[in-house]
């Protein structure tokens, strides 16, 4: 988990997610639940009721329909009525089959009294069919008062108890659906606190792991940034200890060496002086130009390790000599043009002279240059310097070799800052700033302007 944090991330908020996507899931259906419970319940009370309506509709009419019969003048004047009555017949028994296929089982034995008194009602319409014309003339009038009607109101009000029975029923399911609301609810309002405390605890754990995630990011990074000031320090303390070595080799060069050197050219320029023989005088005279040519070698050595001119002298001179070193060796043209006085901390000569001196060298092995502009200027509080060549210049963001970055190393290590702009084709200017806390400003020193080459 420490090398994929992302995991945890991942972990948490998609747990978060996908507990809140099943807690609305399950809220739809369970509202979906509800709600096709409501629908049901409303198609079977109005189905119902619409059966019920139907039986009484038809109740109704059979009465119309019996009284014309039995009032019309005569028999054969019935047959209408008579057809019409047996279709109604019909279609009240197939309206108390719908309806007896979704008895609640309170409704049972109410159903059962209205069909059986429907069912007695049609029996006795048909004994009413098989009458003489002297036996409907005789009791037509008293069968409808005296038991057509009653039987008729007895049906209704039967049919209107089962009406009642199915309103019952459909507040039974009213109550059914608060429940199961109810019940919802409850479920709801459980979910949505699991999911509360379920997204609380993976928030908290996500949280807990970033922030142990940044301390552990900022222990690195400490940690890095400690380990480069080590490795800054141990740069910089390398890099005394090579001016430091060079110093000393220079010096070793200069005073032991050389001075052997010295000493031979003297010995054989006295041993010349004594006028010795002319195969003796050739020996000598090659001695010397042995001895010339060495302290010639040892000369420069010792100044391309560390000009003894600039501990002795100072930066100025030692950047006129590097100037006239390199114009020597190149034929480039160099000026060093300096306004600042020698008054300056040891680390900030060697590292101005340092980049200077690795700047020419680019300039003649790379830039193939005809001309360097060298300007040294003090401000207050920091030495400026730039070098400006006309060179055939490069791209600063693919090229980056060991010299640029060593140069780089010693000004950031003063606390410094370095820049290069480079062109193809323009040329390229090298610019840093060093810093120098007890740099008064007045370091213009001699203003002068030393051509080379």
């Amino acid at each position: 988990m420490r090398q994929r944090p992302w995991l945890v991330l991942v972990a948490g908020f998609g747990g978060l997610l996908l507990l809140m996507a099943a807690a609305e899931t399950g809220a739809l259906l369970s509202l979906k639940s509800l709600r096709g419970s409501e629908t049901s319940l409303q198609a079977r009370f109005l189905s119902r009721n619409r059966t019920l309506e139907q039986i009484r509709s038809n109740l109704y009419l059979s009465g119309t329909y019996a009284r014309d019969s039995l009032l019309a003048p005569e028999q054969s004047g019935a047959q209408a009525q008579i057809v019409a009555l047996e279709n109604l017949r019909r279609d009240t028994e197939a309206a108390l089959e719908t309806y007896a296929q979704s008895l609640e089982p309170e409704e049972a034995s109410p159903f059962r009294a209205l069909r059986s008194e429907i069912d007695a009602y049609w029996r006795v319409l048909n004994r009413t069919f098989a009458w003489t014309p002297e036996e409907r003339n005789k009791f037509r009038y008293a069968f409808f008062y005296e038991e057509l009607i009653p039987r008729r109101t007895s049906m209704l009000q039967i049919a209107d108890r089962v009406a009642a029975l199915n309103e019952q029923a459909l507040r039974r399911g009213d109550e059914t659906l608060g429940a199961v609301f109810g019940r919802l609810q409850v479920g709801l309002q459980a979910m949505i606190a699991f999911t509360l405390l379920g997204g609380a605890s993976l928030a908290g754990l996500t949280i807990f792991h970033i922030l142990r995630l940044e301390r552990q990011a900022g222990l690195r990074l400490t940690e890095t940034e400690q380990a480069q000031a080590s490795l800054q320090e141990l740069s910089a303390k390398l890099v005394r200890a090579q001016e430091n070595e060079r110093r000393a080799l220079s010096r070793e060069l200069h005073d032991e060496i050389g001075q052997s050197f010295s000493a031979v050219l003297l010995e054989a320029e006295n041993l010349l002086d004594l006028e010795p023989a002319p195969a003796v005088r050739a020996h000598l005279e090659s001695i010397r130009s042995v001895a010339e040519k060495g302290m010639n070698e040892i000369r420069n050595m010792a100044l391309l390790l560390r000009p003894s001119m600039l501990d002795d002298f100072g930066l100025v001179p030692a950047l006129d000599w590097q100037a006239r070193e390199t114009a020597k060796r190149s034929g480039m043209r160099v000026h060093v043009t300096s306004e600042l006085d020698d008054e300056l901390p040891e680390e900030h000569k060697t590292c101005i002279y340092r980049v200077v001196q690795e700047a020419l060298n680019n300039c003649s092995r790379h830039a193939q240059a005809s001309m360097v502009q060298v300007v040294v200027r003090g401000e207050t509080g920091r030495i400026l310097l730039s070098v400006q060549d006309d060179g055939s210049g490069f791209d600063t963001q693919r090229v980056r070799g060991l010299g640029l970055l060593g140069m780089e190393e010693r000004v950031r290590h003063l606390g410094g800052s370095f820049a290069i702009d480079s062109h193809a084709g323009r040329g390229t200017r090298l610019e840093i700033a060093l810093p120098i806390a007890t740099w008064n400003g007045n370091g213009n020193g001699n203003g002068n302007s030393h051509p080379a080459g």
